[in-house]
C-alpha cells in the first residue's frame, strides 16, 4: 500500500501541522514498497552509468534521476534531457545555460557528464545526494496531490536556502529563484505580483521582486529571507494569498473570510 501524507487543514494551520510531522511523515512515505524498489535499484546501478545516454536508457534510473529535480515530466523527453546532461554547465553555449527553467541547469550539474574529470556517479555519497532529494521531491509530489499551495511552500522551505548557499550576489540569486517555476509561483503569489509580470523585461521584473520583497519583508535580500523567520513570514503570505486567490474565484466575500478565520 501506497503511503498517503496526511494533511488535514488548508492554510497556515495545515502548514504548522505539516512541519511539526515532516520528518514522521517523510520517514514512512520512503518505506512505501514502490518508493523502496527505485532507491534500492538507483542505488545498485547508478555507479555503472559513465554517460548521458547511459542514464537515459535506463527508464528506472532515469526516473529518479528525474525526480529529484522535479522534473519528472520529462521522463519521455529523452533526446532533450541527453542533450542537458551530454552539454554539461561550463560552456555558455551548453543547454542548460539558456533555459528559463534553471532545475535542468542543476540537474546537469549535479551529474556531470559534460564535464572532464571524475565521474560523478563513481564519487563516494552521489547516490546518497540524489535520493535524498528523490525521497524530499516525490513526498512533496505527493502532498500536491492533495494541496498543491502546500507542496509549493514545502519546495520553498528546501529550495530556498540551497540556493541562497550557491553564494550569487542579490540579483544572480533572483534571477536563479525566478527561473525556477514552483518557487517564482511562490513569490509571485506572496507579493501579491500579476501573472503578466513576466512579460516585463528580466532585469525590470528583478526589480520589481526586489521592491515588493522590501515593502513587505524589510529586505531585498534572499539570504535574509532566507532565515528561518522571515521565511515562515513567506510562507504565511503566500498560502493566505493563495487561499484567497483560490475562492475569490468561487465564493462570496464573507465564505472567504469564514474559511480563513477557521484556518487560521
Amino acid at each position: 500500500m501506497t503511503f498517503q501524507p496526511l494533511v488535514p487543514l488548508a492554510g497556515y494551520a495545515g502548514w504548522t501541522f505539516l512541519q511539526r510531522t515532516l520528518d514522521s511523515q517523510t520517514e514512512a512515505f520512503s518505506r512505501a514498497p514502490l518508493n523502496s524498489r527505485d532507491i534500492a535499484y538507483f542505488k545498485e546501478n547508478i555507479g555503472q552509468v559513465l554517460s548521458a545516454s547511459e542514464l537515459v536508457e535506463d527508464y528506472q534510473l532515469l526516473r529518479v534521476a528525474l525526480g529529484a529535480y522535479g522534473l519528472q515530466d520529462d521522463l519521455q523527453n529523452k533526446a532533450f534531457i541527453e542533450k542537458v546532461l551530454a552539454d554539461g554547465t561550463s560552456d555558455d553555449a551548453a543547454l542548460s545555460n539558456s533555459l528559463a527553467d534553471k532545475r535542468y541547469r542543476a540537474f546537469s550539474e549535479a551529474f556531470g557528464f559534460g564535464e572532464a574529470g571524475v565521474h560523478k556517479t563513481l564519487t563516494a555519497g552521489f547516490s546518497d545526494k540524489i535520493l535524498s532529494r528523490f525521497e524530499r521531491q516525490e513526498f512533496e509530489r505527493a502532498v500536491g496531490e492533495q494541496n498543491e499551495n502546500m507542496r509549493f511552500a514545502l519546495t520553498l522551505s528546501r529550495e530556498l536556502p540551497e540556493i541562497v548557499a550557491e553564494g550569487f550576489d542579490t540579483d544572480t540569486t533572483w534571477l536563479t529563484l525566478m527561473g525556477n517555476p514552483p518557487l517564482r509561483n511562490v513569490f509571485e503569489t506572496a507579493f501579491g505580483l500579476p501573472n503578466s509580470i513576466g512579460l516585463l523585461d528580466l532585469d525590470r521584473q528583478v526589480e520589481v521582486f526586489k521592491e515588493r520583497s522590501r515593502q513587505i519583508y524589510g529586505t531585498d535580500n534572499p539570504a535574509e529571507l532566507a532565515t528561518e523567520e522571515t521565511m515562515d513570514d513567506v510562507v504565511k503570505s503566500y498560502l493566505g494569498r493563495a487561499q484567497i486567490n483560490q475562492f475569490a474565484q468561487v465564493a462570496t466575500p464573507a465564505a472567504i473570510a469564514l474559511t480563513l478565520l477557521q484556518g487560521a
